[in-house]
């Protein structure tokens, strides 16, 4: 049986606001942060049209959607998926923060003293003051929204080709959940993006297999708030969640050969699991009764993990262990940059930046910036370059209370 709390009793309630305290996690924005943010919504808005031709294009044209776990606000991604002869093009519109949020303002100090977005049953803590979040800076269906735009060209295998990122007007056509997306495709109802996505997602999920890079389909839980209770539900992973996953990813290795070619930017990083951490896994694979033949792999292995079986689910959340360690590195022009697996992500298999997240992560913001720059032919801003050093730091004072907050 579920377990359901009444989210106005006492005890919970209490319950949940010592968690904040335990977790030392930030209140609501200051007045003047509010104050700010209302006006920077009002003038970015205001002011869209007038930009298409002065920095930004006009990709309003473009039927791009969001696709999300049911319920979220603060959506960070739009995607439009196109047939073109021989492949297709991503087109993967990211929220623009930074036309929001100037350096050194108020908002942007409270955003470096949060690092992240925390999620809690009862509500969250968000990184920028919901008018912006949820609302002038969210990709949410029907309205025009500023945004910096991938454009990616793939060939008929899946693998990425020419690539533009510049700014751009977007209007999403729909907000779709992972089960919205799921269930077309099983009922072969499935049309444009939706259905490119179950055809393009596969194609990279074996890319990603050759590179020797691991999805985890970890078992998950939710806690779901309906009805005036809070209730622990096992979240089922759908196909579409890894076919999502790819095209972030995509993105985000776009984004680090970039800076890594030009070295500047900020990595995503992430060591190879131990060698003793392998040996734990496979051991306990045995103990399980799971097969792991000696030629496989560790990586093959775990891809080849399936959640809803009990021993595999236990095994997956197992080898998870492996991939700790994950940080941030910044690529500066007077430091000798990182080569080989130490600048790579072990589970992309790939060196990897975050990009596709501005909204939670205080980092992707300043990525993004670096990289428009460099897709511009321009030396990325100053007031960029300056504080990239600094942002490894802030994201790992964050990291661990937004882990805590996950459960981990």
């Amino acid at each position: 049986m579920p377990i359901v709390l009444d989210e106005d009793d006492p005890e919970v309630r209490a319950g949940l606001a010592e968690i904040r305290v335990e977790l030392d996690l930030p209140g609501p924005h200051s007045p003047a942060a509010l104050v700010e943010a209302e006006a920077s919504a009002a003038r970015v808005l205001g002011g869209l049209d007038a930009d298409v031709g002065r920095g930004r294009i006009d990709a309003r044209h473009h039927a791009f959607v969001t696709v999300d776990p049911e319920g979220s606000r603060d959506l960070d991604q739009a995607v439009c998926l196109e047939r073109l002869p021989g492949g297709f093009v991503v087109r993967y519109a990211i929220a623009d923060v930074a036309a929001f949020v100037a350096p050194g303002s108020v908002v942007d100090q409270e955003a470096w003293q949060r690092g992240v977005t925390y999620y809690l049953p009862d509500g969250r803590a968000p990184l920028h003051p919901t008018v912006l979040s949820e609302g002038a800076a969210s990709l949410g269906p029907g309205v025009d929204r500023p945004a910096v735009l991938w454009t990616i060209e793939l060939d008929g295998d899946g693998q990425a080709g020419a690539t533009r990122f510049e700014r751009a007007v977007v209007r999403s056509r729909a907000q779709l959940t992972y089960t919205d997306v799921q269930g077309a495709v099983d009922a072969g109802t499935a049309e444009g993006t939706v259905a490119l996505l179950a055809e393009i997602g596969p194609l990279r999920l074996a890319i990603e297999a050759e590179r020797g890079g691991v999805s985890l389909d970890l078992p998950t839980q939710r806690v779901v708030r309906a009805d005036g209770t809070y209730r622990l539900e096992r979240e089922a992973v759908v196909p579409a969640m890894g076919w999502n996953a790819q095209i972030s990813l995509l993105a985000g290795m776009q984004a680090a050969q970039t800076m890594q070619r030009h070295g500047i930017g900020l990595l995503r990083t992430l060591p190879p699991p131990p060698d003793e951490v392998v040996r734990t896994v496979r051991r306990t694979a045995k103990a399980l009764g799971v097969s792991w033949p000696d030629q496989r792999g560790y990586a093959a292995e775990v891809r080849s993990l399936r959640n809803e079986i009990p021993e595999e689910a236990a095994l997956l959340a197992l080898a998870a262990r492996g991939l700790r360690g994950a940080g941030y590195c910044a690529l500066l022009p007077d430091r000798p940059a990182p080569k080989g697996r130490v600048a790579e992500h072990a589970a992309v298999a790939a060196p990897y930046a975050h990009v596709t997240a501005p909204l939670r992560r205080l980092a992707d913001r300043f990525a993004n910036e670096v990289c428009l720059a460099l897709f511009a032919g321009e030396a990325p801003p100053a007031q960029v370059v300056e504080v990239l050093d600094d942002l490894p730091k802030a994201m790992a004072r964050a990291q661990p209370h937004a882990h805590r907050c996950s459960g981990g």
